[in-house]
């Protein structure tokens, strides 16, 4: 059977093709295979992509996973990508009956983007909302776990297996429940077909990536193991064993080619997260093959565990070797402290009462308080993750994983879930950061995903009762892995959308951002992204970005971000300081992105933006997947940047929709002593006449233009690339090339100014007499009715 949900999400943070967005799979990653809608072996590779060259040092050889791409970019609106089968009959008056009646909600995966294309229908009886239904059993939808200990321990495991996620009453009872649910039938599907895939490749090979290290080598082991050993547990069938214990023997320097350095840092402790990965890797395999391994292979995969993993956790800890001390433990409210305190966590639970070193049982008094000290804070009070918008996924991922593998294997979460009140949150940051073209996503992305998902969205809905969390995630490309199988809640129904706002406003001040749209469901929605929040406090993954925004209308994405720079870049994780090595980069200094610019500097790390207004019409979408927008219905953000420049005595930003959603004025009240420059980054085709700009992508149009320009203004373009009057770059470095990206500017002298740009997507069906050109207000005296 085809599918659009085969599971391989990997990003490859070295490449500048594009701004940053993942290939699709069937437009060329070497993993997936059309005709299927599984990745499939790759041929032998006889060099490195070209794709993956571009931006990257001569000399340095990458792991060519899937394709970044830019946030730009067109839709492909052919719909490459195979639609969903619409489910099998059941029994109507049971929430599983009623999902394998209509099926899979998406009708496709988009090709671009990997997001899901809903069907366009009125017919609101086939969308209801959200809510979890109690089943007889109990209201997860699963048996009842009988291991219920009325006084918890981190040391006190359950004795049968697996123990770690999925415990054996999971699995006895998961064969039924994909019977009823079509959602956990394709992921059933696509992890065997994806398994399959596995199993005919060579073994990880190892490949030390600069300052990310090994970590694409342990995520891709963990991404392996998990699906082997879910298959073999689906059907006993003991290749599957077989072939894991290959995967491990190789990462544990056994195999038949070299692994790694000798001695006990052959997991790279120097950059923790492999460790970390790696241990978690291997505590999966040892727990959930437990019942088959010999008492010989148990054996070597904990030695290995033990001396390349958990050891040099308690070093780290200990702080006992400089090469590897723990600070990614104290204070670090990011996915560090989550990736790696989960990675030991889960490495330790997995051999509790087999090691008998003491060391599991050392790092498990250690572990979990400290992640509820620092990795369950990276929520903000608001919902938004402290870093970026991509690394919520190796966070969360993380994060979800510990808690998990705790509450399963000692019945308790220790808080880890709820420590944190805003946690609870997060899946709204989630949703609302996903735009039609994508995620409105500022600062770094982040090495390849492999192991890391989205889905931890299941085990939050699931925990903190937001059925629309559960939904939203089930419909995405990343859905089909093991981890869905068990953390998804199959009593869940209805519709994500039905009831949810279409606008939010995030208000912590680290962050400070909005997303308004036109809809949940229309591939070809408006959405707006647009932020200020302070330029430190991010973990040095942020950029200077005060005022950045996004566009995506027409399928596409018209103006967008660069992503991440090359990580191994001199400097490029040195500090967030004004002087740091980090803003020599285009992509992370403020010319690279969407925002203004005085006197061609960056803007100050000290920057203290505040929010003037974010106001919205209110409007929530209901169970329709088509949305009927009135023409008054609109949302706004404004903000106070002026504390991100020199040579500013006052700047104000805002950002509003008109005509029914249909249109977008952005607006900059500056008073500057500097030059002033306005600039957006696109992927379209642009033509400048004067004050007026025409963007086309593939067969859409966009039109932009400067509302009462000054006399002798008008827009410009250029290359996405550092002014020749930039600061040098560190001694043998070079800048990333961004091919394909234009710059669209606006350039003005020091002076004070109303500046406003409106957007007109051209919309099918509107002529150039249904377009509004607003009046001009300043930004203060905005409201929500300021411009009808």
């Amino acid at each position: 059977m085809a599918s659009n949900y085969s599971y391989n999400a990997t990003y490859n943070h070295s490449n500048a093709s594009n701004i940053h967005q993942p290939t699709p799979y069937g437009s060329g990653d070497p993993y997936y295979n059309e005709s299927t809608g599984f990745i499939t072996p790759p041929q032998p590779k006889k060099g490195t992509s070209k794709w993956i060259k571009i931006g990257i040092p001569v000399g340095i050889l990458v792991i060519a996973g899937a394709v970044v791409g830019i946030v730009l970019g067109l839709r492909a609106h052919d719909k490459s990508s195979t639609s969903s089968t619409s489910g099998s009959s059941g029994n109507s008056n049971s929430a599983s009956g009623s999902k394998n009646n209509l099926g899979l909600f998406a009708t496709a995966t988009d090709s671009q983007y990997m997001l899901p294309i809903y069907p366009s229908t009125t017919n609101t009886a086939l969308f209801t909302t959200p809510t979890f239904k109690a089943s007889s059993s109990s209201s997860s939808g699963w048996p009842s776990d009988p291991f219920q200990p009325a006084n918890p321990s981190v040391t006190q495991v359950r004795t049968d297996r697996p123990r770690l996620i999925a415990p054996a009453y999971k699995w006895a009872a998961l064969p039924s429940l994909i019977a009823k649910d079509p959602y956990l039938k394709y992921w059933n599907e696509t992890i065997f077909g994806n398994a399959t895939a596995y199993y005919d490749l060579p073994v990880v090979q190892y490949f030390m990536d600069g300052d990310s290290g090994i970590l694409d080598n342990a995520r891709e082991v963990k991404m392996r193991v998990k699906a082997f050993a879910y298959v073999y547990r689906m059907t006993n069938d003991t290749k599957w064993v077989d072939r894991a214990f290959k995967e491990l023997q190789n990462a544990a320097g056994n195999g038949t080619t070299a692994f790694g350095p000798d001695g006990n840092d052959k997991w790279n402790p120097t950059h923790f997260l492999d460790t970390a990965e790696f241990s978690a890797a291997f505590g999966y395999a040892y727990d959930w093959l437990y019942d088959i391994l010999t008492d010989e292979q148990k054996s070597q995969i904990r030695t290995s565990l033990i001396q390349y993993g958990l050891s040099r956790g308690v070093v780290a800890y200990n702080n006992s070797d400089n090469r590897f001390t723990g600070w990614w433990s104290s204070n670090i409210y990011g996915n560090w402290n989550c990736v790696c305190n989960g990675g030991l966590t889960v490495g330790a639970l997995a051999i509790l009462g087999d090691d008998t070193t003491g060391t599991a049982e050392q790092l498990l008094a250690l572990t979990v308080d400290n992640a509820k000290q620092n990795c369950a804070l990276a929520v903000s009070p608001d919902g938004s993750w402290s870093e970026t918008a991509n690394y919520w996924y190796f966070g969360t991922t993380g994060h979800a994983e510990m808690a998990s593998s705790l509450m399963t294997a000692t019945g308790s979460d220790y808080g880890l879930l709820d420590v944190n009140p805003n946690f609870q949150l997060t899946g709204l940051f989630h949703m609302h950061i996903t735009g039609p073209g994508s995620l409105f996503a500022w600062g770094d992305h982040g090495p390849n995903k492999f192991s890391t998902t989205a889905n931890g969205m299941f085990l939050y809905g699931d925990h903190y009762s937001h059925p629309e969390y559960v939904l939203f995630q089930r419909d995405q490309h990343d859905a089909p892995e093991p981890w869905s199988m068990f953390w998804y809640n199959p009593t869940v129904a209805g519709a994500f959308w039905d009831g949810l706002a279409i606008d939010h406003f995030f208000t912590n001040n680290t962050d400070q951002w909005a997303a308004m749209r036109s809809s949940w469901t229309d591939e070809n929605a408006l959405y707006v992204g647009i932020k200020a929040g302070t330029l430190q406090g991010h973990q040095t993954h942020n950029d200077l970005d005060c005022g950045d925004f996004v566009l995506d209308a027409l399928g596409t994405r018209w103006a967008g971000d660069l992503g991440s720079g090359d990580y191994r870049s001199t400097g490029y994780f040195s500090n967030d300081t004004q002087e740091s090595d980090r803003w020599l980069y285009y992509r992370k200094r403020t010319e690279g992105q969407n925002t203004i610019l005085v006197n061609q500097a960056n803007q100050l790390v000290t920057a203290q933006p505040t929010i003037l207004q974010n106001l919205t019409s209110g409007t929530t979408q209901g169970s329709s997947t088509v949305l009927s927008i009135q023409k008054d219905d609109t949302a706004l953000f404004t903000a106070d940047l002026t504390s991100a420049y020199d040579n500013v005595t006052s700047f104000k930003r805002g950002i509003r929709l008109l005509n029914g959603r249909k249109q977008v004025l952005l607006q900059d009240d500056i008073n500057a002593s500097g030059t002033i420059m306005w600039r957006m980054h696109t992927n379209a085709t642009v033509a400048v006449d004067g004050t007026t700009a025409t963007l086309k992508i593939g067969d859409k149009t966009l039109t932009m233009s400067i509302l009462n320009a000054p006399s002798g203004v008008s827009m410009t373009t250029g290359e996405a690339k550092r002014f020749a009057s930039d600061p040098a770059l560190p001694t043998g470095m070079t800048d990333q090339d961004n091919p394909g990206v234009t710059v669209v500017m606006i350039s003005l002298p020091a002076g004070s100014y109303s500046l406003q740009v409106l957007f007109n997507p051209q919309w099918d069906g509107m002529s150039s007499s249904d377009f509004v050109t607003p009046p001009s207000v300043p930004i203060d005296s905005w409201t929500l009715t300021s411009h009808n």
